[in-house]
C-alpha cells in the first residue's frame, strides 16, 4: 500500500516556531523599536499556503517581539524590486527617523539581477548599508539567500547567491549582524516553498524565516550574556 505524505500545517511543522515559543525564545530581549529595511524579501512577499498564518517573516518576528514588549514599535520601509543603493537613497532617512534598536538588512537579492553583475560595486553598496546602519546604534540581522532562490533566464544564478552570500556573512561579522542562515536549511527542499513566480517564499517559507532569524537573535542574546528563557 502506498503511503500518503504528511501535510505539514503550521501546528505540526517542526520548524516553525509558535508564537509562544518564539516569545520564550527573545524573552530577555531588550528591543522596543524594530525597523526592517530593503526589498521584497525584506517586505515577506510571498502567496498563502493551506494551514498557514497568511503573514509574511518580519509580521512573524514582530508578534514575538509584541509578546515581550507590548509597547513594540516597528516601521518596515521596504519596497518591491529596490537594490541597495535604491534602497539606501529611499529609505535610510525614514529608519533615522524611527530610531530603531533592531534593524533588519537587505540581503542584496536585487543586486545580482543584472546580466553581469558588479561584484565590486554590489558590495561596496552592501558595505555603504552596513556602515550606515551600524550608526544607528541598532542590533543589526540578516538573511542569507536560500538555495531554493533560482532565476533560470542566470545559468549561473546558484553561484551568484553562493558569491553574495559570502559577501554578507563576511560584512555581518564586521558589523555585529545577527545572521539567519537560509543557504544551508532544510526548507529549501521544501516542494510547497516557493509562491507562484518561483522566486519568492509562500507562507511556508516565511514562517520558517521567522523561526530562524528568531533563533539567530536569540543566539545573539545568549552571546552578548543575557539570559534566554526556554
Amino acid at each position: 500500500m502506498t503511503m500518503q505524505p504528511t501535510v505539514l500545517t503550521e501546528a505540526t511543522d517542526p520548524d516553525v516556531l509558535s508564537p509562544k515559543a518564539g516569545a520564550r525564545i527573545l524573552a530577555a530581549a531588550p528591543w522596543r523599536r524594530f525597523g526592517v529595511f530593503g526589498d521584497s524579501l525584506s517586505l515577506g512577499v510571498g502567496d498563502a499556503t493551506p494551514g498557514y498564518d497568511p503573514l509574511g517573516w518580519p509580521a512573524r518576528v514582530e508578534r514575538a517581539l509584541r509578546r515581550v514588549h507590548p509597547d513594540l514599535a516597528h516601521i518596515n520601509t521596504a519596497r518591491v524590486g529596490v537594490t541597495t543603493a535604491q534602497a539606501l537613497q529611499e529609505q535610510a532617512e525614514r529608519i533615522d527617523e524611527f530610531g530603531p534598536d533592531l534593524l533588519h538588512l537587505n540581503s542584496g537579492a536585487n543586486d545580482i539581477m543584472r546580466r553581469k553583475p558588479d561584484w565590486e560595486r554590489i558590495e561596496d553598496d552592501l558595505r555603504a548599508m552596513y556602515a550606515w546602519a551600524a550608526r544607528t546604534g541598532a542590533q543589526l540581522s540578516v538573511f542569507t539567500l536560500g538555495r531554493a532562490f533560482v532565476v533560470p533566464a542566470f545559468p549561473d544564478f546558484s553561484d551568484r547567491v553562493a558569491r553574495l552570500n559570502d559577501v554578507t556573512r563576511r560584512l555581518a561579522a564586521e558589523y555585529g549582524a545577527a545572521v539567519g542562515d537560509c543557504w544551508a536549511h532544510p526548507l529549501n527542499d521544501r516542494p510547497n516553498l516557493l509562491s507562484e513566480d518561483r522566486i519568492h517564499f509562500a507562507a511556508t517559507g516565511q514562517a520558517i524565516i521567522a523561526s530562524v532569524m528568531i533563533e539567530a537573535l536569540g543566539a545573539r542574546l545568549r552571546e552578548s550574556g543575557r539570559e534566554v528563557s526556554r
